[in-house]
């Protein structure tokens, strides 16, 4: 068994949720589902009458010998759909709170990955990873199997948050590898506005998109009762500041931020949730996909 971060815990209270696309469902299907189409398929539903354009060895000759009508068979066949994980290892995903300094947001975000991934194992859907740090983009093609899903967790687990994103033109795999109606699911702080723009992007290419925003307690609560240094993981820019004085403000900046970024998300389309460190992590999955596959929980 290859290096996994999920818990076993954890993994039982994941049982049961289903990644699904509302733009695939109905047409391609997705997984353990399956999408009705027209030809010769896995199982068969029904009959409908024979159209010009349809092949003669779908004509069901008994059903002919007794109506003396043309009638094609349908069926319904698999069709998985491909699910892929976007995950920012930018610096800033390397952020962790002073209480609990071992655990970054790019801890958090590794198991939320795996879950996904264990889930989309379970359903018998293709899934890859992409990692959007350093300035650079890495993928890992979408495949089926235990494999496949032991190949992802060890490039998690070599993960590093470092840099910043990567340019626009070193985005271009993405729309090569990821097709229309495919899953993407983003994890990331999206403090950057590429970062937004490129999940409204996604969506508007006929992507469906889900994104878990990961923030730290600090950036939730702003308890710091002292002065200190602010410094940008990113930058490296460093700002000095009296914690009681800045929290007030802080607050009001990043609320109003938080509610700029949901609107956005909510005007593409695209499920969101947010996960703060040290919360329980099947709660944002549970609120993306804890509803029926394919539509909004």
């Amino acid at each position: 068994m290859a290096w996994d971060p999920v818990p076993p815990e954890l993994r039982a209270r994941l049982r049961g949720l289903r990644i699904g696309s509302r733009r695939a469902a109905g047409r391609r299907g997705f997984g353990v589902h399956r999408s009705r189409e027209r030809g010769a398929g896995m199982e068969f539903v029904q009959y409908r009458g024979y159209e010009p354009g349809d092949e003669l060895r779908r004509i069901d000759w008994k059903l002919y010998a007794r109506s003396d009508r043309f009638f094609v068979r349908e069926a319904e066949r698999e069709s998985p759909l491909a699910i892929w994980v976007l995950l920012d290892t930018s610096g800033s995903m390397a952020q962790a709170d002073e209480g609990r300094p071992d655990w970054s947001r790019l801890d958090a975000a590794r198991v939320l990955a795996a879950s996904v991934f264990g889930i989309a194992l379970a359903q018998g859907d293709p899934f890859g990873l992409a990692m959007a740090g350093d300035g650079s983009l890495r993928m890992i093609p979408a495949a089926a199997g235990v494999r496949q899903r032991d190949r992802l967790l060890m490039a998690l687990r070599d993960a590093a948050a470092t840099g910043g994103p990567p340019l626009p033109e070193r985005l271009a795999p993405l729309w090569q590898r990821i097709g229309p109606d495919d899953v993407v699911v983003l994890l990331g702080d999206f403090f950057d506005d590429a970062s937004v723009a490129l999940a409204e992007r996604l969506a508007a290419a006929r992507r469906e998109v889900f994104a878990v925003q990961l923030l730290t307690v600090a950036e939730r609560d702003f308890p710091f009762a002292d002065g200190r240094l602010f410094r940008d993981p990113e930058t490296g820019e460093e700002v000095p500041g009296d914690g009681p004085a800045m929290r007030e403000g802080f607050l009001a900046r990043f609320g109003q931020a938080r509610r700029e970024l949901q609107a956005r998300f909510d005007a593409a389309g695209i499920r969101h949730a947010v996960h703060v460190l040290g919360e329980p992590l099947e709660d944002p999955l549970r609120a993306l996909f804890g509803g029926p596959a394919g539509e909004r929980p």
